[in-house]
Order: structure tokens, then C-alpha cells, then sequence
């Protein structure tokens, strides 16, 4: 069950050289290898350096429809090649349009594309992979930081395609920007959200501090934290979150890659471990992380002792953390559970669909 990853940072690599050709836009790159050598990562570097690594490829995106579709169908296909049952995948809708949306992102002409259509675009290549590969697919709106106009808008998109792949609303990009949280467009936008019945994710605490968490928590009313790393440097807040069973969406290859975590120190997430604390692992941004979601298991098992027993609780705590209807959660549960026993009765120390 993977419940954090965007959908602009899962692209395959092919896509994006395909639409540059075909939409006439310069990429630093003309080759797969080339590309990944710009765009991906192999070493840390700030998290605002990780931000602009989209300023690259995400102009070869935006904008088409053809290319929104498939990237969004694509992306259920690579799902399925990683074993996953369940995602829930998230991206900005203004920012692969190009019409109705200020200011128009990443130097693109104004177009007829709204953040309306991407919605439905999203929501038609989710559900075609959903068909041709099994895999469940579900999508979390965001609203961004340094964009609060754009927040009540995300809200409605929300509330319009409920009941059509969209499951709740995030707040995402650079939580530096101080103060970001209280920005009143994103307040009523939870607000609303909350009077509506939308569930709300919001990213806090990966290089911000605990602070950005409890106001996630307290004003926000966030029912997951994305990250949440920095929530240990108060441990009253971090107990109480515990406490209230808060589920923390944990990228650990991501945070070593976006220096949001010091490999000199402990993870937060060995932490969560070993307090039997809510949580998931997940991919994040794997295109610019030339990552799988075995690359976050393997991370864990290797250099942080994780056990197959680890890696069934926290599957069942995202399935039961999911923000799915409660009878197709009951449903992902039950194949989980016929997963974890089959695994007892063959006596075998893996699964090739759960955690391959």
C-alpha cells in the first residue's frame, strides 16, 4: 500500500522525452540516461534544489491532454510491476494547466487547459490502469504553499470528483516559506474540507519544524502527516500524536536524497518503529529518486533492521489508514490478510506481491 507519491515526480523518463519531441520543447537532454543524469539525484542535495529539478522536464508535460492521460495511466502500470494493491497518488492540478490558472506555470502560452480538465484527464488514465492492471488508484488534490489563491479552487475540484478517484486535499511544495500554513486561502480550504467530508493530508515537518506539524494538526485538522520527521524534536506533541494514532507517510529514501534527514543521526522512522507508531513507506518524487518502492524497503531492511513482521504491520496500518470508503478499505484489509497468512502457511520469508 503506497499512500505518498506525486504523480509529476513519476514519470517514466521515455514519456517525457516523447512529448518534448513531439511538442517541440527543449529538454537538457535527448536520451533516457542523459535525462536522468539532469533530473535525477544521486546524492543530497536542499530541498529547494530537489523543487527546481522540475522546472526541466514538467513544460513537456503541462499543458496536453494526450500527455496528462497517459502519464497518470502509466503510472498504475508501474504500480502494478511493484507489487502495490493500493495508491494514492497526488499532484497540483494548476500546475499542468494552462488556462484558468495565475500565474500560468512553467512559462507555458495561456492554452484551453483548466485544472478542471486535468482533474478528469487524471481521473480517466487512473481508472483505465486501474482496469488493464488491477492495481486500486485513488488521487489526493494539492493545494501549494507559495499559491494560496489556488487553494479554494483545489477544495471544489475536490468536492466535484469525490466520488471519481479523488479522495482528499494536501497541502504541498516549500513549508519554509514562513508561515505558509496560516495562509488564509489554505485555512478555509481545510475549513472546508472538514465541513464537507474531504479527507486532508498535509505535508509538515519533513525540513520544517514540529511547529509546521501542530499547525497542520491543530489548525489544518490533517488527518495524515506527509513526512513528519521533525515532529521528535517535541516529544509532547510527538507523544500525543502517537497517542491519537496520527499516521505518518514516511519516504526514507526521499529524505536522505532531500537532506531532510542527517544519515549521521537515527531516522524518525526507526523511531516510529520501534514505538509501534502509524505509518507507511512510500516513494515520493521516484523519477528525480531513480527509485522503486523496493529501493524504501531495501533502505529499511538493510540499514535500519526492518523484519517482515515490520513490513506486514505497516502495510495493514496504511490499508487501515487509506482514505478509501470503509467497506473497500474492509476489502484491501482482507486481501492483506490472505497475503500475510498465506505467507505463515508457506512458511516463506517474502511475498512476491507485497513487499517484491
Amino acid at each position: 500500500v503506497e499512500l505518498h507519491v506525486h504523480l509529476d515526480g513519476a514519470i517514466k523518463p521515455e514519456t517525457i522525452l516523447y512529448f518534448a519531441k513531439k511538442r517541440g520543447i527543449a529538454l537538457p537532454a535527448d536520451t533516457v540516461e542523459g535525462l536522468l543524469d539532469v533530473i535525477g539525484m544521486d546524492k543530497p542535495i536542499s530541498l529547494p534544489a530537489f523543487l527546481a529539478k522540475f522546472d526541466y522536464y514538467m513544460p513537456a508535460i503541462a499543458g496536453c491532454r494526450e500527455a496528462i492521460k497517459r502519464i497518470a495511466y502509466e503510472f498504475v502500470e508501474m504500480k502494478a510491476k511493484e507489487g502495490v494493491l493500493y495508491v494514492e497518488v497526488r499532484y497540483s492540478p494548476h500546475l499542468l494547466a494552462n488556462s484558468k490558472v495565475d500565474p500560468i506555470p512553467w512559462n507555458q502560452t495561456e492554452g484551453d487547459l483548466t485544472p478542471d480538465e486535468v482533474v478528469d484527464l487524471v481521473n480517466q488514465g487512473l481508472q483505465e490502469g486501474e482496469k488493464a492492471f488491477g492495481v486500486k488508484a485513488r488521487s489526493i488534490l494539492c493545494c501549494m504553499r507559495h499559491q494560496p489563491k489556488w487553494s479554494l479552487e483545489v477544495l471544489e475540484l475536490c468536492k466535484k470528483y469525490h466520488k471519481n478517484t479523488v479522495v482528499a486535499i494536501d497541502l504541498a511544495g516549500d513549508e519554509t516559506i514562513e508561515g505558509s500554513s496560516l495562509f488564509p486561502g489554505h485555512v478555509e480550504a481545510y475549513e472546508g474540507a472538514v465541513k464537507s467530508g474531504i479527507h486532508r493530508t498535509v505535508h509538515a515537518g519533513e525540513v520544517g519544524s514540529a511547529e509546521v506539524v501542530r499547525e497542520a494538526v491543530d489548525v489544518l485538522k490533517t488527518e495524515r502527516v506527509g513526512h513528519g520527521y521533525h515532529t521528535l524534536e517535541d516529544e509532547v506533541l510527538y507523544h500525543r500524536l502517537l497517542q491519537e494514532n496520527m499516521h505518518f507517510e514516511v519516504c526514507p529514501w526521499s529524505s536522505y536524497l532531500t537532506g531532510a534527514w542527517d544519515p549521521k543521526t537515527e531516522h524518525a522512522v526507526v523511531r516510529f518503529k520501534n514505538d509501534k507508531a502509524n505509518y507507511s513507506l512510500n516513494t515520493d518524487d521516484p523519477l528525480i529518486f531513480k527509485s522503486t518502492l523496493n529501493t524504501d524497503y531495501q533502505m529499511t531492511k538493510e540499514k535500519m533492521e526492518f523484519t517482515e513482521e515490520e513490513f506486514k504491520r505497516l502495510n495493514i496500518n496504511a490499508a487501515k489508514s487509506s482514505f478509501l470508503p470503509e467497506e473497500e478499505k474492509e476489502q484491501l484489509l482482507n486481501q492483506l490478510y490472505a497475503a500475510t497468512t498465506g505467507m505463515f502457511l508457506l512458511g516463506s520469508g517474502s511475498h512476491p506481491t507485497l513487499f517484491s
